[in-house]
């Protein structure tokens, strides 16, 4: 019964990470949504709370984030940043 319980929340935790990965912006809503779907799945417990940390910043600052055209202050979104980046095709 615990699994199921478990089960349930990490559920629910990716379907409101889901929905904060949708921001209305195109290019954020595919590398985020991409990231989500590919490579979410292979980040540690403390991976998961970067990303969701890095889901607070402000729709124009996670562009230049992602596009690699600012850097974060905090190592952390910056470690994390440099996953999602790392997963973009060439």
């Amino acid at each position: 019964m615990a699994a199921v319980i478990v089960n349930e929340a990490t559920d629910i935790n990716r379907n409101r990470l889901a929905w904060q990965c949708r921001r209305g912006m195109r290019e954020l809503d595919e590398i985020l949504g991409s990231f989500l779907g590919s490579g979410f799945n292979r980040l540690d417990e403390q991976g998961r709370s970067h990303f969701s940390k890095l889901l607070e910043y402000p729709d124009s600052v996670l562009l230049e984030l992602l596009m690699g055209r600012m850097t974060a202050a905090d190592r952390d979104v910056a470690h994390i940043v440099r996953k999602i980046r790392s997963t973009l095709a060439p």
